[in-house]
């Protein structure tokens, strides 16, 4: 299941990459017209700031390293131009073989979503997502994938694996970036001994997911308290943060008083 040397080199560039949302935020009021940073200010950010960005972002950087090292690859996503879209991208190996490759979820490895029959007799799968053990149940141009958590827990969701034209790939990426929630969301695969743990921080709160259970942490205060919590995650400039979840209080208090 695991993908071959060329996928996995481009994404392990990624090990160290968060999903978030709170670069949109501080993007946001900063942009013009145009709220989808183009790749090269996503590095220029990365570099000055130590930031990533939200789904789209990382698939668009994602599709680019693929392009570079000769892979074929495209993106997949559901729901796209509302609240609820989501992206990832597929790459394929020299066999045409297809991977499921998905930044935004934090996905550990690529994983096989399409081959003989044998490939899918594994009921849980470990190692491709973190804190959880998975099923994949390809059909046709959708994969559907169940996560069975420590607790006993599980949840699923369906991929649509249909390549999405480029040109409205960046459409749905220009919406998204539009869209602004008030509950900041950031998400980073973390290191703990002979794993890779899942931490978390949405709508004030932050747990850390792992093999053995999940663990809440102590609530934080302040923006200043949060902005170190997440810089010692994340390594994400403090000032970038104390900007960013101040631009999400200040969503939050303009709708409590509409």
């Amino acid at each position: 299941m695991l993908a071959s040397n060329a996928i996995l080199s481009v994404w392990r560039n990624f090990d160290e990459y968060p999903m978030e949302t709170l670069t949109k935020g501080w993007y946001f009021n900063k942009a013009g017209i145009k709220k989808q940073r183009e790749l090269s200010l996503m590095k220029e950010h990365w570099q000055q700031y130590g930031i990533s960005g939200n789904c789209f972002d990382l698939t668009i950087w994602l599709l680019d390293e693929f392009t570079k090292a000769g892979i074929e690859a495209y993106p997949i996503g559901h729901d796209l131009k509302t609240s609820r879209a989501h992206v990832a991208a597929i790459a394929l190996d020299e066999m045409g073989k297809r991977y499921l490759c998905d930044l935004g979820d934090q996905w550990l490895n690529p994983i096989l979503i399409d081959g003989e029959a044998e490939d899918f007799t594994n009921d849980r799968l470990e190692g491709f997502f973190p804190a959880a053990a998975v099923e994949v149940d390809p059909c046709d141009d959708n994969v559907k994938v169940t996560y069975h958590r420590p607790n006993g827990k599980m949840s699923n969701q369906t991929y649509q694996t249909a390549p999405i034209e480029m040109t409205e790939f960046l459409a749905a990426a220009e919406c998204s970036q539009n869209l602004i929630k008030s509950k900041p969301l950031l998400e980073k695969r973390v290191k703990r001994g002979n794993e890779t743990a899942h931490w978390e921080f949405y709508n004030w709160k932050s747990f850390l997911s792992t093999n053995n259970g999940l663990y809440n942490d102590a609530p934080a205060n302040t923006i200043e308290e949060w902005a170190e919590r997440i810089h010692q995650k994340t390594k994400y400039d403090i000032e970038f943060l104390v900007d960013a979840l101040g631009f999400y209080r200040k969503v939050v208090n303009e709708k409590n008083h509409i």
